[in-house]
């Protein structure tokens, strides 16, 4: 009897342990960690995915790898800004404001923002086409895409190919998803604290 009884006790055991394996969520957690939530990490997955036939194409991958190593420590948008400074009258005084607020902006997101998240980098075990610098820090929000749209905002002011600015930081910004260094919704964040930022900057310290 106590066998029988104590084989009854271990297939409901087993029955337990099957039903919580069964009703156990399949997906890796990243909807719990994501710094949005699950609205950001679908809308991550559905980017990726809809990106990921343009990677691999040689004029996209050299686009955009370019894109990506010219903007590494905002150097892409100092050279434009001393570029603005140096062909305008007074040019010097903006090139100044955009690179005292560049760095103020590099303060700001790569250390006090990103210091607040932890999130992992995207996965990329494939040989990059190009060779790219891997960041350390948090992967959310994208500094390169707070950086280029920051950038942007300044560049454009007063100037005759506004549209261009918004261009070049859209495509800084973009390259971080086609590289795999950003997710989409880290890029998206980056470059709304970007624009942002640019709009405090023009409003504090406006041209004359």
């Amino acid at each position: 009897m106590a066998t029988a009884s104590g084989s009854a006790a271990e297939r409901g055991h087993l029955s337990i342990v099957m039903d919580t394996g069964d009703d156990a969520p399949d997906d890796d957690g990243s909807a719990d960690l994501h710094p949005l939530g699950p609205v950001g990490a679908a809308f991550d997955k559905v980017v990726d995915k809809a990106w990921e036939p343009l990677r691999g194409n040689p004029n996209l991958d050299r686009l955009f790898y370019t894109a990506s190593e010219l903007a590494d420590f905002s150097l892409l948008w100092h050279l434009a800004g001393t570029a603005r400074g140096v062909v305008r009258r007074n040019g010097h005084r903006e090139a100044i404001r955009l690179s005292a607020a560049l760095g103020a902006e590099s303060a700001f997101v790569n250390g006090a923002v990103k210091s607040l998240f932890r999130r992992d980098r995207p996965d990329h075990e494939d040989e990059r086409p190009h060779k790219l610098r891997q960041p350390l820090t948090s992967s959310f929000p994208s500094g390169h895409a707070s950086a280029a749209f920051l950038a942007a905002t300044l560049l454009s002011e007063r100037s005759r190919v506004r549209p261009f600015w918004f261009a070049a930081a859209g495509v800084v910004a973009l390259s971080r998803v086609h590289v795999r260094i950003h997710h989409a919704s880290d890029v998206v964040v980056g470059a709304g604290i970007g624009l942002a930022l640019g709009r405090l900057v023009r409003k504090v310290l406006p041209l004359r």
